[in-house]
């Protein structure tokens, strides 16, 4: 029994650690991930599970080594804000792949990417042929950013000297049958408003609303559980 209960105290304690580094460290660790980043979060997931599975290593000593080594990778991310030359060697840097129409073969070659994996993550940007891409660019993060021929780009509003409208954006009031009030407060409504407008549309409680969002000078939008698919 004690030994279960070492083991559950020493994963609350490792959740409790990597959760607290990875706020420090920033979003980015998730959605813009490099190499670096990448072998960091496997020593830190090795730190704490191998401690698991080793009886012999006390919590003091999980809690020490994960606290070590994030301290260590959250002195790199400051010397790659600060260095350029220390960002290129940890993070690596931006490559044109694609420049003025032509693939840069050597470029894909340096980037150990064929041919085959461009265009796949060319078509993940919503472009199916190369005839189509002027430049492509593969970042950091293994994405790659693409800027279409003239002749394939979205129009904008400035190119069809449309009138301009505001950009506003949706602000939800109902998640999951719930009401979130600090989104209330923020469009300048409250839940007596919400009801009038729900009452509108059929509905009489909030638990029957999967999802609802309101924009500024728009009705509410709303979508009952029958409606969702699970």
């Amino acid at each position: 029994m004690n030994n279960y209960l070492t083991i559950a105290t020493e994963l609350i304690a490792g959740l409790g650690l990597l959760f607290i580094i990875t706020k420090l460290l920033g979003k980015t660790q998730f959605s813009q991930i490099t190499p670096f980043d990448f072998i960091s979060a496997l020593i830190l997931g090795e730190l704490v599970g191998n401690a698991v599975y080793d009886h012999e290593v006390k919590i003091q000593e999980i809690v020490f080594a994960t606290l070590v080594w994030g301290l260590l990778i959250y002195i790199v991310e400051i010397i790659t804000q600060k260095s350029n030359r220390s960002r290129k060697l940890l993070e690596g840097e931006p490559n044109i792949v694609v420049q003025k129409g032509l693939i840069k073969y050597g470029a894909l070659k340096k980037s150990k990417l064929d041919i085959n994996q461009l265009l796949s993550l060319i078509r993940q940007q919503g472009y199916f042929s190369i005839q189509e891409v002027e430049y492509a660019i593969l970042e950091t993060n293994g994405i790659v950013s693409v800027l279409p021929k003239a002749k394939y780009d979205t129009p904008k509003n400035s190119d069809l000297n449309l009138p301009l409208k505001p950009v506003e954006i949706p602000i939800i009031l109902i998640l999951d049958g719930e009401v979130v009030k600090d989104n209330l407060k923020e469009a300048g409504v409250d839940e007596l408003w919400l009801k009038n407008e729900l009452a509108q549309q059929g509905i009489t409680k909030f638990k029957d609303v999967l999802y609802a969002e309101w924009k500024e000078n728009q009705p509410l939008f709303t979508m009952k559980y029958e409606h969702h698919i699970s």
